[in-house]
């Protein structure tokens, strides 16, 4: 098959008549578009252009529409089929919609004669048809009004009919007579800018759109438009040859181009509909087609850097082709505004210019300077064309020998002191390939992705989030949301110090090995390099190879008991490294995956960082002591409940039976609210259950749910069911087995998209009259939830994992599981230990993403902790298979 012979053969017009003659229209149409879809397929696969096979479809659907408008409606004056949008263009993937205008010179009644027939029959043949049937004027008030519509109508292409018609169309919506340059160009940015917001202002998504995220198809088609419409070009050699682009930046242009297209048509070829998400398991498959492998690196990541990367390239030319627009269309009639800074630099119409295209050659830590003199001038709104251009033509002047520099070392620190959007000019330097020439370690991580559940972006993308996210802890509209972290940033001495930490606290991922570590050695070296002090370099490189421990003890350890405290204390050792790395950690969570930050985790931390300014305080050799601890807590009860009638002595026999881990775990306001509740609750044989807001410091926006009931070991997993059914996730639970044989158990739970519950009256009544029902005599229990498994967790076949150890000074074996989340896993685990009679002590549960970290504190029957080892892995084997065997449900 030869690339000349493929378009003359996708479509025949005599044996498409022959056919329709003998068996009808319907089967000669979807005999000629299967025979054609096979053949451009197969192409595809034997490696043709993807630009020559949209092109071929569009041609090939060209002829087809006109054969059949040609049954239905005879060419006459005053009517027309016209192609419009990507089909306009000559563009047309394999299940693509077809736009199509049918443009009239007036309204006739009933609409014109055999179009209605002629649109069913594309239906019927299984076409995308988008449509419209308008009249002339009907189109020009419309593209008036709706720049979308005007957008849609630049490339309209007459397929059939009066020729006449789409002329006066053309002049009709021109610039002449409706949305000049000026405010086409202003409307197309605006909505742009709306798109990019909607991915995050990211090509580094983990799930891109290849159409519609930033670096994407419709990046180019905006250039496309813009140049149409106010220079009537449509070729890359009209913008080589006008000067918007060098021949290497159009060859750039049009390979990208060419690279996406090939994407989104296998997209389209493998789902078999209109797909334009790579979505993690198209990902694997066309890592395949691409031909990688799985090595050092998985395949799928190795398919996904190339993608970033062309993605990004794809970013810069529609960042440097807009600003050239910018200037060609907003500024056309201005004279140029322009401030000298220095010998280097001048700001020409807002933006920085290099005053000669000599400057980096003759002085290349110029390519530094210009960043820091952006990020020290708040009238400096961007880099201007021209000198992106020279930045990206000399930035392989940046070698060992400018590394070493110590004036350029010197810049590169200044930048991180700049006063104004410092994170801007870092991500400016990353996309125009500065920073990670300067900064190797960096231009390994470039589009690098994580394949799973946990990270939204790629390593450079979430770190540029890091520091983004720390430089928003200083400003007031953070005070709300971040109180806490927003006032310690404030006072760190040395806010450089944090934004390098941020710089290199995920820099030694992909390498294999402990990426904490591994870039700890990165970043002491660029420390002592970059002539920081000994002093500095070591909180820095503690910083990184620290920067998951915090997050870790609060959600991984029971921080209501002062022995972590402690440990936690002697860890960190100084309120300055406390403080820093609490900074760091809020910035690291939240610029991981938007959805993991919620009042939970945030009370979590709370609760960790001012329980360890408290040791901190008291001195590392004057830890609490716990029976201090508790006789504090019980008082600060009485005190409460004194006031509510109760005597001490009533409250000694109410309290008998309480073991000491209530009143060290628990606060002495929830204490008394149980207890008085107790007091009043006579029928021991139904269970008693309250739900009540938190507000309290450290559980702040969390609803908190007491259950006190017999004890019964399939308790948990009733509950865990009832709330899932209840659509709350659970966060925290506590367990108290009282002597007497009652149960006191606490869960903290959030609405399932992990906001707090607003309504406190009626949705609190609800879960109580459930969560009652559910755990009296003649309830069965709720069923296990069985709602199909997300999308994103069947595309990853993540075996669970466990792991048992004891814990000698609480006296409990502790299990984690960690999993890929699904519908009913709490009360599948709770189901097995009720298989293997394992009590249920407290449990801490931990959702990151789409994946789950869970920590259970269990004990035997009698409450010690599980000896028996072959016990033990048949615990955990049980879970494995529980949990293993719903993945795909």
């Amino acid at each position: 098959m030869s690339e000349l012979d493929l378009p003359r053969d996708l479509f025949s017009r005599a044996a498409f008549e022959t056919d329709a003659a003998a068996a009808g229209p319907v089967k000669a149409g979807r005999k000629a578009l299967r025979l054609a879809n096979e053949q451009l397929n197969e192409a595809f696969r034997s490696g043709h252009l993807a630009g020559e096979l949209i092109h071929w479809r569009a041609e090939m659907t060209d002829q087809l529409l006109s054969a059949l408008w040609q049954r239905f409606t005879p060419d006459r004056p005053g009517l027309a089929l016209i192609a419009v949008g990507g089909y306009g263009r000559g563009e047309l993937h394999p299940h693509s919609d077809i736009d199509l205008l049918i443009l009239q010179s007036d309204r006739e009644s009933g609409g014109p004669e055999g179009v209605e027939q002629f649109i069913t029959l594309l239906w019927d043949l299984g076409l995308s048809i988008g449509h419209s049937v308008r009249t002339l004027e009907e189109c020009v008030r419309r593209a008036a009004g709706d720049v979308t519509i005007l957008t849609n109508l630049l490339e309209a292409r007459l397929l059939a009919g009066d020729a006449g018609l789409l002329a006066q169309l053309r002049e009709r919506t021109s610039t002449h007579h409706m949305w000049p340059a000026r405010e086409f160009l202003q409307a197309k940015l605006a909505e742009q800018e709306a798109r990019h917001n909607k991915f995050a202002d990211t090509e580094y998504n983990l799930e891109p759109n290849v159409k519609s995220s930033p670096g994407g198809l419709r990046d180019l088609q905006l250039i496309g438009w813009l140049a149409r419409r106010h220079f009537g070009w449509s070729t890359a050699e009209e913008f080589t040859s006008s000067g918007f682009l060098t021949k290497e930046e159009s060859s750039i242009l049009l390979r990208g181009q060419e690279f996406m297209w090939r994407v989104r048509y296998a997209l389209h070829m493998l789902t078999g509909r209109e797909e334009d998400r790579l979505l993690f398991d198209h990902q694997r498959e066309l890592a395949r087609m691409w031909g990688f492998t799985d090595g050092e690196r998985l395949a799928v990541e190795q398919f996904m850097q190339v993608y970033y990367r062309w993605a990004l390239a794809l970013a810069q030319l529609n960042e440097l082709l807009i600003q050239n627009f910018d200037q060609a269309i907003l500024r056309t009639d201005a004279e140029d505004e322009v401030t000298i800074l220095n010998d280097s630099f001048e700001i020409r119409n807002g933006y920085i210019a290099a005053r000669s295209p000599d400057l980096f050659r003759s002085r290349p830590g110029a390519l530094l300077e210009v960043f820091l003199q952006a990020g020290n001038n708040p009238h400096i709104q961007g880099i201007s064309a021209p000198t992106i251009r020279l930045i990206r033509e000399h930035r392989h002047l940046i070698d060992e020998d400018f590394r070493a520099d110590p004036s350029n070392r010197g810049l590169f620190l200044q930048l991180f002191c700049a006063q104004h959007r410092m994170t801007r000019q870092l991500r400016r330097m990353a996309r125009y390939g500065i920073l990670g020439m300067y900064l190797p370690e960096f231009g390994r991580v470039v589009g690098q992705m994580q394949h799973d559940l946990f990270h939204a972006y790629t390593v450079d993308a979430h770190t540029l989030q890091v520091i983004e996210n720390m430089r928003r802890f200083l400003r007031e509209d953070s005070d709300e949301r971040f109180p806490v972290t927003s006032r310690v940033a404030r006072r760190l001495p040395k806010k450089e110090l944090l934004y390098i930490a941020g710089l290199y606290h995920d820099i030694g991922k992909g390498r294999g090995g402990d990426h904490s570590e591994l870039g700890a050695v990165d970043a002491e070296r660029f420390c002592l390099d970059h002539g920081l002090s000994r002093r500095d370099t070591n909180l820095v490189t503690w910083l990184v190879r620290n920067h998951l421990v915090m997050s870790a003890f609060s959600q991984r350890k029971d921080i209501s008991d002062p022995d972590v405290i402690q440990d936690f204390a002697r860890h960190v050792t100084s309120q300055n490294r406390l403080d820093y790395l609490l900074v760091l950690t809020v910035a690291d969570i939240n610029g991981t995956n938007p959805t993991l930050w919620n009042a939970w985790r945030a009370s979590l931390l709370r609760q960790l960082y001012a329980e360890t300014r408290r040791a901190l305080r008291r001195g590392l050799e004057n830890p609490v002591d716990k029976q201090d601890w508790i006789n504090e807590t019980r008082q600060a009860a009485i005190d409460i409940l004194e006031y509510r009638g109760f005597t001490v002595e009533e409250l000694d026999a109410l309290w008998r039976e309480r073991g000491e881990d209530y009143f060290l775990r628990e606060r002495a306001e929830d204490i008394a609210w149980h207890t008085e509740a107790i007091a009043g609750h006579h029928d021991r044989r139904q269970p008693l259950v309250l739900v009540r807001n938190s507000l309290e410091s450290n559980v702040a926006n969390t609803t908190q749910i007491f259950i006190y009931a017999r004890n019964d070991n399939r308790s948990f997993p009733r509950v865990c069911a009832e709330l899932e059914q209840l659509e709350l996730s659970v966060h925290d639970a506590r367990v108290y087995n009282a002597n007497d044989g009652m149960s006191l158990d606490t869960f903290f739970v959030l609405d399932s998209d992990g906001t707090p519950l607003e309504d406190q009256g009626e949705r609190q009544e609800h879960i109580a009259e459930h969560l009652t029902h559910a755990l009296s005599d003649e309830a069965r229990g709720a069923a296990i939830v069985q709602r199909r498994t997300p999308r994103q967790v069947r595309s990853f076949s993540l075996p669970t994992e466990t792991l048992m150890t004891t814990d000698t000074n609480k006296g409990v074996t502790v299990l984690e599981v960690r999993s890929p989340d699904r519908p009913g896993l709490l009360a599948r685990i709770g189901e097995v230990f009720v298989r293997f009679n394992v009590v249920l002590q407290a449990a801490k549960i931990q959702t990151l993403g789409e994946r789950v970290e869970d920590v259970f504190f269990i004990t035997d029957s009698a409450h010690r902790p599980l000896e028996d080892r072959e016990l033990c892995e048949a615990i955990q084997a049980a879970i494995r298979r529980e949990l293993d065997g719903q993945k795909t449900a």
